[in-house]
């Protein structure tokens, strides 16, 4: 039963090669769905296909640079001649800058604007058009609760994720009746190799990739709009829209920013 779904379903994943889209993709290859890897180390991608081959389902690797347009696009028309058809879209490659706003200088925002907002936009300015003329399709962006309230230090990857998070906002309204779902993921902090140095308080402990893996698939099947992991903390959000004054003073008490190691 809980693969009918995605049962001959093809989906693409950027920033498969560890993380959080690594665990997305081994999960949806035990759900059914076929695989299209993305990343830029080959090697690292070729050792997920063998998961993926050994669960029993079809995957391809293409080395990917989302930064790149023409990389963008090899990986949309190669995935297309191999399967066919692209069924769901999984923005996930993502750069993590750290560092005090007043220390930080432009170039250190532009490097994180261009793989979290413009690396997104890339891909999913490509894909859509494929959706829309085969009439369905899904696209899902791995956000992060950053986007939700900004931490000191994460002012490069703050700025960036609200930027793709607020384009996702207006992408799924102008969507709307074109039978193309988009859903926001937005996360905690992850136990991935991208936030290896950040220590973090006990009260926001980073949580398995594979866990927001498991709420991914469920957002993609439920066709939620959001999908804030663990769940619990969409009380954040809203607490932080009620209240942000209040939010700082919680990010304060308790250092939810964290400390490099």
């Amino acid at each position: 039963m809980r693969k009918k779904y995605f049962q001959d379903k093809v989906a693409i994943i950027t920033g498969a090669s560890s993380g959080i889209g690594r665990a997305t993709a081994i999960e949806l290859a035990r759900h059914g769905a076929s695989l299209v890897l993305a990343a830029r180390r080959k090697n690292v991608l070729e050792c997920v296909a063998e998961e993926i081959k050994a669960l029993g389902q079809k995957v391809i690797v293409i080395p990917t640079d989302v930064t790149e347009p023409t990389q963008v696009d090899n990986l949309i028309t190669t995935a297309l001649s191999e399967f066919g058809q692209i069924d769901i879209f999984i923005a996930n490659a993502g750069r993590y800058v750290r560092g005090q706003v007043t220390e930080l200088k432009k170039s250190d925002f532009e490097q994180s604007f261009e793989i979290n907002f413009y690396g997104v936009l890339y891909g999913v300015s490509t894909v859509i058009p494929y959706m829309i003329d085969q009439k369905q399709g899904q696209i899902v962006l791995v956000s992060s609760l950053d986007a939700k309230k900004g931490l000191p230090m994460d002012g490069p990857y703050t700025a960036a994720k609200f930027a793709i998070t607020g384009f996702f906002e207006v992408l799924r309204q102008e969507l709307k009746g074109k039978n193309i779902y988009v859903c926001n993921v937005f996360p905690a902090r992850i136990d991935t190799p991208m936030i290896e140095h950040i220590k973090v308080p006990s009260i926001s402990a980073k949580i398995p990739a594979e866990k927001v893996a498991r709420a991914i698939v469920r957002g993609i099947k439920k066709h939620k709009v959001e999908v804030i992991v663990p769940g619990h903390l969409v009380f954040y959000s809203i607490l932080n829209s009620i209240s942000p004054r209040f939010m700082d003073w919680i990010v304060r008490i308790f250092h939810l920013e964290g400390w490099e190691e």
